[in-house]
């Protein structure tokens, strides 16, 4: 998974993406109420969550730039680091799970950089993690990462920390994981409905554990409330369009699977190119 990094950011959605307001939009799904004129910027500013780059948590410099692709994706995927749940919720210690899970993906796997596009601290703090994810987001392209193998190219990773098959995740990180989730949902047009998934859903993975999976539902309810929240008249890319070959096959969950910290399943495999 080799391309090209650089270490810029983007600062929220881009216009075009917000402007996905207009009625005149055919096959897609309205979601919101009547807005005025200036509603999409407010809606864009207000859905960002803040979120650290990878200057904020002192990344090391890649081995290659992350491929760009100018097609947006099409599936956010729900991760588990499959670390310990930590008690320290600040900002040092989503930091440093940040820079420990660059040099494991690096350093032991031999990738790049970082397999996710971003990072959820247990604490709620949200942290860019493949170079150039948040450039790619704020125009509307996709960095491709490492994940979820042999859908890489058409999924947005989100890596939560701690191992949910027992245990639930604490409110905080919740918390940011539905804002992140409003926030592409309004950047890319995409349906939580039928976007926001978990890794098992599409490699034989315990990924995201049970609690947290159980928990997709609601959270699938949580982020089209709150774009609602956000009076986001926002017309969704019409599910019709994604090609069969992205969608979930939900292979059979693993009677039991190697443990290690931030081993969650199949990042990559053979159609990842």
């Amino acid at each position: 998974m080799s391309s090209r990094d650089g270490e810029r950011t983007g600062d929220g959605v881009a216009r075009r993406s917000v402007l996905h307001t207009a009625a005149v939009a055919a096959g897609g799904v309205l979601l919101g109420g009547a807005i005025d004129l200036a509603a999409p910027d407010r809606a864009a500013a207000d859905a960002r969550p803040r979120i650290y780059n990878r200057g904020d948590w002192n990344a090391r410099k890649p081995e290659d730039w992350a491929a760009v692709r100018s097609t947006p994706p099409d599936r956010i995927v729900v991760h588990h680091t499959a670390t310990g749940n930590s008690s320290n919720r600040s900002r040092d210690h989503a930091f440093r799970l940040s820079r420990s899970i660059q040099n494991y993906h690096m350093d032991s796997n031999g990738w790049d950089d970082t397999g996710q596009q971003l990072t959820i601290s247990r604490g709620g703090h949200v942290m860019e993690g493949r170079n150039r994810s948040l450039q790619a987001i704020g125009d509307e392209n996709h960095v491709v990462g490492a994940h979820t193998a042999n859908h890489n190219s058409h999924t947005i990773g989100i890596e939560n920390e701690g191992s949910y098959m027992s245990q639930t995740p604490p409110r905080e990180l919740m918390t940011a994981l539905i804002e992140t989730c409003a926030w592409l949902c309004l950047g890319y047009g995409l349906d939580p409905a039928t976007a926001i998934v978990g890794h098992r859903d599409f490699n034989a993975t315990n990924c995201p554990g049970d609690k947290l999976y159980g928990m997709l539902p609601g959270l699938r309810t949580d982020v089209r409330s709150r774009l609602r929240t956000l009076h986001a008249r926002l017309v969704l890319r019409d599910d019709s369009d994604v090609p069969d070959e992205h969608l979930p096959t939900y292979p059979e969950v693993p009677d039991s699977e190697r443990r290690a910290p931030f081993y969650h399943g199949p990042a990559i495999g053979s159609e990842d190119v």
